[in-house]
This record gives C-alpha cells, sequence and structure tokens, in this order.
C-alpha cells in the first residue's frame, strides 16, 4: 500500500505529469525537459528524482548527460491511463510540439 501512495504523489504534480508526457513520447536528457516546459535544472532534476525514486523512470548515462525514460516494466495500467490522459490534453499536445522543435534545432 505504501509504494502505490508513494507513486501517487509521485504523480500528483502538474510538471511530474508534464514531465512524463513528455517522456512517453520518447527519453529525453534533462537540458530538453528544461527547454520544452520552460522550467529551471534544479526543479526538473527535482521531480523527475522524485518519479525516478518511485520506480516510474529508468536513467541511463551519455557521457555527461544522464537520459531518462519511461520504464515499461512500471505499471501499465497507470502509464495506460495516462496517455489516454495525454492524448487529450491541450496542455500536453503543446508540450511534445515544443519537444518536436526543440529536437529539430539540434539536427
Amino acid at each position: 500500500m505504501r509504494q502505490m501512495m508513494n507513486i501517487m504523489k509521485a504523480l500528483s504534480g502538474e510538471t511530474r505529469l508534464r514531465i512524463l508526457n513528455l517522456l512517453l513520447e520518447r527519453e529525453c536528457c534533462i537540458y530538453e525537459v528544461t527547454q520544452t516546459l520552460g522550467i529551471s535544472q534544479p526543479q526538473a532534476s527535482h521531480d523527475l528524482s522524485k518519479l525516478y525514486d518511485v520506480g516510474i523512470l529508468k536513467r541511463r548515462r551519455e557521457g555527461v548527460r544522464v537520459i531518462y525514460s519511461v520504464d515499461t516494466l512500471f505499471h501499465s495500467g497507470i502509464i495506460g491511463a495516462l496517455k489516454g490522459v495525454f492524448e487529450n490534453n491541450k496542455v500536453a499536445e503543446m508540450d511534445r510540439v515544443r519537444l518536436r522543435q526543440i529536437e529539430n534545432l539540434k539536427l
């Protein structure tokens, strides 16, 4: 029960949900998260850590960058429900569009 409470707490913040929306689109480094959402690096780091600590995210190093992605072994029911919510949400769609724009700038 405690693990589920911690997961629900981690999902209770708007910024963490917006980050999760981006990571369901594709894996990202902290720079991409900050640029897409217009948040500070410390805030992004804090929110990514919360999601990682409860097992929603995975992370790996690529040189000096840390790349975050959704752990596909995490509760598929929760992830599926969130995908459905994000699919029909204007803020979530705008965030995904900005993420694609940032990706195109890097090319």
